[in-house]
């Protein structure tokens, strides 16, 4: 008996240190599974998914499973840490009421190539509230099988106990001046009680809605009373990249921008214009919308049900780049990930990197980055990098709450380098 007990224990042990090691991302674990959003509006202008703390606010959860039948689906929430580990705490010390909910909004599609049914989910809602601050996975799974994982997408409660004053100016360093952007940040807690800010508070900067390539865990600089100081030169660092590439596909019937053929055969087909590497290139500005993307149809009635898929094919002229790493399709398209199905072939024949990802009518931004052998991503050869190109960056300040034992969300703000300072 000492040994099986002995046994079990052990089995816990390893679970529950599993579970703590698991980092949460935005994942979909089913290939049907497509155009997945997660966003207060369904607007190219929206930010992050934050909510506010005991506020009537929701987000909207919405994505297509690309088949014509309806499938039965549930969804929690996971409470993590900054790092988005899971935290110590039990569902019931941070969701009042139910801890399960169902999704029962879904439509199919009507007029389409490709066959699929769209679901949609609005939460918080009054049967399931969330009652602490901080990181979150909103997490959607079948028929109440919480192992049988569908998505997991990130979303973020605030508990605003802070101000934020951030400036984003070109680099202080001098060889990165022309080439990276500097985010400097005070931090002011008055009226917040924060024992050790230097042990206690960590910062997270996002450039463009990207966590792939997020700066996590920024500690104060200086700590002057109730202030925080963030004014690094180095820490704070991001490469400027370029402005975004785009193609309107919001018609899949008429002219579109960048679209220089359209066909169809099993599905709907198009064609993007090839494109140029930029590294060598000089900046040039024009108006993007930070790799984000907006699902309209302007071919149907109805802008969910009647957008069609298009199996888009992208080309990039370029020499062989694979001794520096491996080319793709970069954007909120791709979830802010290096994905296998956006990653680019080469075809030495046409000098040309290519690949065809089937994706709904939108108008869509996007890049094309580099991946090397150790996961980091570079700029320098597809599109360059400059100190003068328009981002947005959110910054997010947590703090360690001693007596529950996790990170509650105190502060955000997101700032554009429209007001850079040289």
């Amino acid at each position: 008996m000492k040994k099986v007990f002995l046994s079990l224990t052990l089995v816990a042990l390893a679970l529950a240190a599993m579970s703590q090691s698991t980092v949460y991302d935005n994942t979909n674990f089913d290939d049907k599974i497509a155009t997945v959003i997660l966003q207060k509006e369904l607007t190219i202008y929206d930010p992050l998914p934050l909510l506010n703390l005991a506020s009537s606010e929701q987000l909207q959860l919405s994505f297509d499973m690309l088949s014509p039948t309806n499938e039965f689906f549930n969804y929690s929430f996971v409470h993590c840490d900054r790092n988005w580990k899971p935290s110590d705490l039990q569902p019931m010390e941070y969701v009042s009421g139910q801890s399960m909910g169902e999704i029962t909004d879904f439509k199919f599609s009507t007029n389409t190539y490709t066959r699929y049914t769209h679901y949609a989910l609005k939460f918080p809602t009054n049967e399931m509230q969330i009652t602490k601050s901080g990181n979150y996975i909103v997490k959607v799974y079948r028929n109440f099988d919480d192992e049988d994982v569908l998505l997991t997408r990130r979303f973020m409660v605030l508990d605003n106990q802070t101000k934020i004053q951030a400036d984003v100016r070109s680099a202080t360093l001098a060889e990165k001046r022309f080439t990276h952007q500097e985010v400097d940040f005070m931090v002011n807690y008055e009226g917040f009680s924060i024992p050790n800010p230097f042990l206690d508070v960590n910062a997270t900067i996002l450039q463009n809605n990207s966590w792939n390539n997020a700066i996590y865990n920024l500690k104060p600089l200086f700590v002057n009373g109730n202030e925080l100081n963030f004014n690094y030169e180095e820490e704070n660092l991001f490469p400027g990249t370029n402005e975004f590439r785009f193609f309107d596909i919001r018609s899949l019937r008429f002219f579109s921008n960048n679209v220089i053929k359209k066909y169809t055969d099993s599905v709907q087909n198009g064609v993007l214009r090839p494109e140029e590497t930029r590294g060598h290139l000089s900046y040039v500005r024009w108006l993007d919308y930070n790799g984000k993307r907006v699902i309209v149809n302007d071919d149907g009635v109805n802008i969910v049900e009647d957008g069609d898929y298009a199996m888009m094919h992208f080309y990039l002229k370029s020499n062989d780049l694979s001794e520096l790493g491996d080319v793709y399709i970069y954007g909120e398209l791709s979830d802010w990930q290096t994905k296998q199905k956006f990653k680019m072939k080469y075809f030495p024949d046409f000098d040309m990197y290519g690949a065809s990802i089937l994706l709904k009518q939108s108008y869509y931004n996007y890049h094309f980055v580099l991946q090397d052998e150790d996961g980091h991503l570079d700029y320098t050869f597809t599109e360059g990098n400059h100190q003068e190109t328009e981002n947005d960056y959110t910054i997010l300040i947590y703090h360690k709450n001693v007596f529950y034992g996790y990170d509650e969300l105190i502060g955000a703000t997101t700032r554009n380098t429209n007001t850079l300072k040289k």
